[in-house]
């Protein structure tokens, strides 16, 4: 079984307005409401490429209620430990720049981080787990520190999408996928990348540091996953650009959903980009037709 966690899920409110005008009344042309955070997106995909999986982490009040009862409505089992306070409300207004109101999350005790420990430390050496996104504001991102070997003690494979300092200290675990982008790779190693074998080299490093799979991805650059035998390089799609938020999760659950099944790195990377791609070029994440539709345009390259 995939498990994906989200420490600390939101209700996406997805606001449309033809232009924002800060101090002044805003009407807004349409909304959507939709169950968030990075780990969810994860499971959300999975279940459009018919691959099973149960989402865990926090969930309070009735924005949790929400998340839990959207997630349930696609047939995604949960198995969320149920806190005090409220989940969070992240505001994403698209008008003719996107901003951003992200809530902080609610406070979690130590019963409630037990519970979750409890949950990952019934896992098996069958079972992945896709660790992603930050964490509640009480915790801190050092919260994964306990996490994570829980579940490599178990014998699960362990996926994680992290940024900065939580992805270097992840690598001691040796995670089956990290998928910084060429930014976030920048900023690790301190370092300015401008051609795609600067960006390989460093990759690389982060396969040396611990990772059995690295993808950098580049946005309108590409994709390149990198792993113990070969560099696979995937051309970027053409397209209209509508979700960047939602996009990187998806190339996530390509990539974990098809690999846990095949094994395949190359078909896992195709399968992420479809994906990915799809998802960036949608207002929602993407739907298995158009997933499907994508994938017919993949190219992958070995270096």
């Amino acid at each position: 079984m995939i498990y994906t966690v989200t420490l600390n899920p939101s209700i996406d409110f997805i606001v449309r307005i033809d232009h924002l005008e800060t101090g002044s009344v805003n009407r807004m042309t349409s909304d959507d409401k939709f169950a968030g955070g990075k780990g969810i997106n994860v499971s959300r995909i999975l279940k459009r490429l018919s691959i099973d999986s149960t989402a865990i982490g926090f969930l309070g009040g009735f924005t949790g209620q929400f998340i839990k009862d959207s997630l349930e409505a696609e047939a995604i089992a949960t198995n969320f430990v149920s806190v005090k306070e409220d989940t969070r409300i992240n505001v994403k207004i698209k008008s003719d720049q996107e901003t951003e109101i992200n809530g902080s999350g609610p406070k979690i005790d130590k019963r409630d981080l037990d519970s979750l420990k409890e949950i990952l430390g019934s896992l098996t050496q069958e079972d992945t787990v896709i660790f992603a996104g930050s964490a509640p504001a009480n915790l801190g991102n050092r919260v994964y520190s306990d996490l994570i070997p829980l579940v490599r003690e178990k014998g699960a494979q362990l996926v994680c999408d992290f940024e900065g300092q939580t992805l270097l200290d992840s690598l001691a675990f040796q995670p089956l996928l990290v998928k910084p982008n060429n930014h976030e790779l920048e900023a690790i190693f301190k370092v300015k990348l401008t051609s795609l074998e600067e960006v390989e080299a460093y990759g690389r490093k982060i396969l040396e540091m611990g990772a059995q799979n690295v993808i950098i991805s580049m946005a309108g650059d590409g994709a390149l996953l990198i792993t113990e035998d070969a560099s696979y390089f995937a051309k970027a799609i053409k397209g209209n650009v509508k979700n960047s938020v939602g996009a990187g999760d998806s190339m996530v659950a390509g990539f974990t959903g098809k690999f846990v099944s095949t094994k395949d790195p190359l078909e896992a990377l195709k399968w992420g980009v479809a994906c990915g791609t799809s998802t960036a070029f949608s207002d929602d994440l993407a739907t298995i037709d158009f997933i499907k539709e994508i994938y017919q345009k993949v190219e992958v390259e070995k270096r």
